[in-house]
């Protein structure tokens, strides 16, 4: 299982693809640890469906899309998008992540 600098419940900006806007940010609903890949709030994909026994209409479906996680850019303590850094906290001994860029404790 690998270790990633994006957690459940933070806020990002997506830095590439489709959904990429320099202002909007993001909330993060969840993380897919085997594909390395982020749900967010407010994206999603149309997808086209047969009538069945949940849509018995059929037609066009919003449903939630993934983001690569490499296409995605934390926000920190300062409201700027910044690089996320791992250190040891010195008062209490745990590994906290930090903003590359104001040095700043991400909570």
């Amino acid at each position: 299982m690998s270790k990633f600098k994006i957690k459940k419940g933070d806020t990002v900006v997506v830095i590439s693809g489709a959904h990429k806007d320099s202002e909007t940010r993001r909330k993060v609903v969840s993380i897919d640890t085997t594909s390395s890949r982020a749900t967010l709030e407010g994206i999603s994909v149309k997808k086209h469906t047969k009538p069945s026994a949940k849509h018995p209409q059929g037609g066009i479906v919003d449903m939630p899309a993934t983001i690569h996680i490499s296409n995605l850019m934390l926000v920190g303590p300062d409201g700027k998008p910044t690089r996320v850094g791992r250190r040891l906290n010195e008062k209490t001994g745990k590994i906290e992540r930090y903003s590359k860029k104001s040095q700043e404790a991400i909570k």
